[in-house]
């Protein structure tokens, strides 16, 4: 390690990494920010003379934050949402930026996202620390008490979720966008059977409308229910759909008059849409930057919900 005055230049250089495992591990990008200014703070405090890796030792450190959160979450007596979207990163159509470009290494989608936040605490950080960073089950293990084996065998049934219920999204963004144009093509022409041919047979539909919009929170399931409830409405959000890239991958805006009412995040698997996530949570909808979305609206699709209410 050099002289303690370095460290800040040192520790900027992990941030990138550091925030990108707190996102993974909390899915809550304000939250991420906190654990990595935590890590900053321990790191300013702590005796690093003998460090050796200080990446190893800060992602550590980090991943015990996130750890420490999960658990809070768990123990906190409030009555859950319906469903409960992670933050989503939003960019435009062109790309994200270095920034989100670091946050968004690996795919990590909402949908894949959604599916981590079902596991326990100790089965997240396993499955986060060793399959999406490489982190080895012997470091991993301190962390959340247990042996390398049991700390292996919590990531290998996190890892069985996911693949369950986290379909691996088409990698070509090209091809996604493909299918997405289909789907708001469909969308805004109300038709039932091509909106079918566009959508996975299982299809899932999620909508988290926070505390604000309870009523709009939900989950549908199956093609057919989610075809008859776009195509029952879907015209009324024809002229304020934008393009985007959510979390890397094909989505939209919805956003009349400039004030931005429903964020869609599309997984595309096996040339159909498999699960579309739509953040209608009007709090964290607050912050979205509609500058950074290039081009013109688009005509695309309703916000599909579980319920025949519709986004005001």
């Amino acid at each position: 390690m050099n002289e303690p005055a370095s460290l800040p230049q040192q520790f900027d250089q992990h941030r990138a990494h550091l925030r990108a495992v707190a996102y993974r591990m909390l899915g809550s990008l304000s939250e991420a920010d906190d654990a990595v200014q935590e890590a900053w703070l321990r790191l300013s405090r702590a005796d690093t003379g003998e460090v050796e890796n200080l990446r190893a030792w800060l992602t550590t450190v980090v991943a015990r934050v996130c750890l420490n959160l999960l658990r809070s979450r768990r123990r906190r007596a409030e009555v859950p949402l319906e469903v409960h979207l992670p933050d989503p990163v939003i960019a435009g159509v062109d790309g994200p930026d270095p920034e989100q470009e670091a946050l968004l290494a690996d795919a990590v989608g909402l949908a894949l996202l959604v599916v981590l936040d079902t596991l326990s605490p100790a089965e997240r950080l396993a499955f986060v620390l060793h399959d999406l960073f490489a982190v080895p089950f012997e470091e991993i293990a301190p962390m959340i008490e247990r042996s390398p084996a049991a700390a292996r065998q919590l990531a290998s049934r996190a890892r069985r979720r996911v693949q369950e219920q986290a379909p691996a999204p088409e990698r070509d963004l090209a091809r996604q966008r493909e299918v997405v144009d289909a789907f708001f093509a469909a969308s805004r022409d109300g038709d039932f059977d091509a909106l079918l041919a566009v959508l996975d047979p299982d299809v899932v539909v999620r909508s988290d409308g926070g505390t604000a919009r309870a009523a709009l929170s939900g989950v549908l399931r199956g093609a057919p229910a989610v075809a008859r409830q776009v195509a029952s409405g879907g015209a009324r959000f024809v002229p304020f759909i934008r393009p985007a890239l959510v979390n890397g991958a094909a989505g939209a805006v919805v956003a009349p008059a400039g004030r931005v009412i429903a964020v869609m995040a599309f997984t595309v698997a096996g040339g159909r849409i498999a699960a579309i996530d739509t953040l209608l949570d009007p709090e964290r909808l607050a912050d979205v930057d509609l500058s950074a979305l290039d081009g013109p609206p688009d005509r695309g699709p309703a916000v599909p919900g579980r319920h025949e209410e519709q986004a005001p």
